[in-house]
Order: C-alpha cells, then sequence, then structure tokens
C-alpha cells in the first residue's frame, strides 16, 4: 500500500471534521463514503503551470464520470490569500474559454480565506477555510440534481456562517492546527 500525499490526508480529515462534521455541505458525505472524490496535489506554485493542472482536472471529470468532484489541492503556491483569488479568477475565465462553462464550477477554499466585506477574525471566514489552498472542481449537472431534491438550499450558506460564529474562532484555529501537525 503506497503512503497517501499529506496534502490529501489532512484534506480528508478537514473534509470529515469540518465540512462532514458540521454538515457545511450536506452533499459531501455521500461522495466522501462512496470514494468518488478526486484529491490531486498540484504541485505548482506559479500561475500559469497551475491553471494548465487545474484543467487538466476538469478533463479528467469529463473522461472519468465514476468520479462524482475534484479537489485540487495546492501544495506549494497559493498561500497569499490575494495571490489565491487571482488564480481562482483567472481559472474561471479559464473554464470558458477552454468549454466547461456550464459543465463544471468552481468553489475555493483557502487557509486564510476572507469573504469579502467581512473582518479577517470573522468566524465566518471559517466555512472556506481550509488546510491548504484548494480549488474544487464540481460537475454543475450533479449540483443542480442534488439542489432540486434538498429543502431551502438557499439557506445552507446562512446557518454555515451562523454555526461558525457560535463555534467561534478559537474552535477552528484549534482543529485546524490540530489537522496541520498530523
Amino acid at each position: 500500500m503506497t503512503k497517501q500525499h499529506p496534502a490529501i490526508t489532512k484534506t480528508k480529515l478537514w473534509l470529515e471534521e469540518v465540512i462532514i462534521g458540521l454538515n457545511f455541505c450536506p452533499f459531501a458525505k455521500k461522495e466522501f463514503v462512496n470514494n468518488t472524490i478526486d484529491y490531486y496535489v498540484c504541485p505548482q506554485a506559479r500561475l500559469e503551470k497551475a491553471l494548465e493542472e487545474v484543467i487538466e482536472r476538469c478533463r479528467y471529470l469529463t473522461e472519468h464520470p465514476e468520479v462524482e468532484t475534484s479537489l485540487v489541492i495546492f501544495s506549494l503556491g497559493f498561500r497569499k490569500f490575494e495571490q489565491y483569488l487571482d488564480l481562482v479568477d483567472y481559472a474561471n475565465e479559464l473554464l470558458i474559454d477552454s468549454g466547461f462553462e456550464g459543465i463544471i464550477q468552481i468553489a475555493s477554499f483557502h487557509p486564510d480565506y476572507c469573504f469579502d466585506g467581512e473582518s479577517p477574525d470573522d468566524a465566518s471566514n471559517f466555512t472556506n477555510r481550509s488546510p491548504l489552498p484548494t480549488i474544487h472542481l464540481i460537475r454543475e449537472e450533479s449540483l443542480e440534481r442534488v439542489l432540486s431534491v434538498y429543502q431551502n438550499p438557499e439557506e445552507i450558506p446562512d446557518n454555515n456562517i451562523a454555526l461558525a460564529r457560535e463555534k467561534g474562532n478559537k474552535y477552528f484555529k484549534q482543529l485546524l492546527e490540530r489537522i496541520h501537525n498530523i
């Protein structure tokens, strides 16, 4: 048995304890349990190379229908949040230019994630804070399917923010620190 990359180990633990454990994404557990999540560690620190790999993961998803979603985990680059936001903006543009608009969409996660207009210390930011910079590639068809059967999906973000604020910064900081130290 080959040893799993530490970035994947940390990401899986974060998924289990935060995203699934706190039900931030009510759709994640099924894919996690069914092992239909592609975890891809991208060692690229340069924007152009990282974008190439993001598009390759989009192609991988379209060529592998048995894989539901992909997490592109940046193990070396994009540690600064502003630099990461540039990556996400360019990746969204590239999705359109590469013909993936309407097929795949991006969700973004970063250790220093901060919602526009929120204080960096607001616990709400932890709904999108991950151990490492991560781009989540989501099949739009699948997302539409699950949202059509989920009651009040528009309430998910507000519920997540309320729970994050209830748990508080200390809770999340300790949890992420523990994950980083594994």
